[in-house]
């Protein structure tokens, strides 16, 4: 915890995308860096309506608010924040079913991580940093490959068709919701190269003015050359932003000087230096990579900084 800590209650992140975006290995970075034992990761799964069998007779998708329990996890968000227990429901991804609810304690740091984490603006305003993770969708697909076939026990053919099935509801209800996001989070291929995959996908970060971001001043590359960059632009929805472009191919050196740079500003934090970046790749082997370090790193400051009242004025 913060030596000046002023926020009295749980600070809470909300990392929101669609299925293989990253949300976890996003999330279990950020609890390495504060101390795990001082976070509590709420996966929203758990507040699934139906089990995997009652939503193919039903003919609804996990993606669907009608198929989760969105006001309990509203309830239970404010309880949270307002230190209080609560009976979480729990979901188990590998058979596709509903179990039983365990009694889980707020902690000085909470990550909500799910589909539908904005979805309404009682939701939105549980959370004190949003973030929002949009991969290239063939990377994105290339990860729900690898994870449902790995570790939920579906067959590639099975994975194909539940991104089919999937299509309406990503589009009328997760990525609507990248509009409330302060950091938007999209990790793609370079030009010309839609096969890379791994530690060489590079990251862009849309920083909105929702939050007051670092000062990067001191290792940013206007030209980019070094991997680094940092530029003005104008989102999809044409409000002005900060873009931040992280280079798959970053130099191992360069990218340790902008670390340095970031743990200096919240050194609050734990420095599990070893832990950060990593990631389980394509053969199911752990890797390390730049661009993910640093992500995790960012946001981490912002909740850091929220725990120290660090709010835009």
């Amino acid at each position: 915890m913060p030596h000046n800590r002023t926020l009295q209650r749980p600070v809470i992140l909300g990392i929101v995308g669609d299925s293989a975006t990253g949300k976890t290995t996003l999330a279990r970075g950020i609890a390495t860096i504060l101390g795990p034992s001082r976070v509590l990761i709420l996966a929203t799964d758990d507040y699934h309506r139906y089990d995997r069998a009652e939503r193919r007779a039903n003919g609804v998708t996990a993606l669907s608010p009608a198929a989760n329990h969105l006001g309990i996890l509203e309830q239970h968000l404010r309880l949270l924040r307002d230190g209080q227990p609560i009976l979480k429901p729990s979901y188990d991804h590998r058979r596709g079913t509903l179990g039983r609810p365990n009694r889980i304690e707020p902690c000085d740091y909470i990550i909500v991580e799910g589909l539908l984490g904005y979805h309404s603006r009682t939701l939105r305003d549980c959370y004190d940093v949003k973030v929002f993770l949009d991969p290239d969708e063939v990377t994105r697909i290339r990860w729900k490959l690898a994870r449902d076939c790995a570790e939920r026990g579906y067959t590639p053919d099975e994975v194909m068709r539940s991104v089919e099935k999937r299509a309406h509801d990503r589009s009328e209800f997760i990525q609507p919701q990248r509009t409330f996001a302060d950091m938007v989070v999209r990790f793609f291929p370079p030009e010309g190269e839609a096969e890379v995959a791994g530690s060489r996908l590079n990251v862009r970060h849309t920083l909105r003015p929702t939050l007051p971001h670092p000062d990067l001043g001191p290792v940013v590359d206007a030209g980019g050359r070094s991997g680094f960059r940092l530029t003005l632009a104008r989102d999809v929805d044409g409000k002005p932003v900060d873009v931040l472009d992280i280079a798959g191919d970053i130099d191992g050196r360069r990218a340790r000087s902008v670390e340095d740079l970031l743990w200096s500003l919240i050194p609050e934090a734990h420095h599990l230096r070893d832990k950060l970046g990593t990631y389980v790749d394509d053969n199911n082997e752990p890797a390390v990579s730049h661009p993910l370090a640093l992500s995790q790193l960012l946001v981490t400051y912002h909740l850091v900084k929220a725990a120290l009242g660090h709010t835009v004025i």
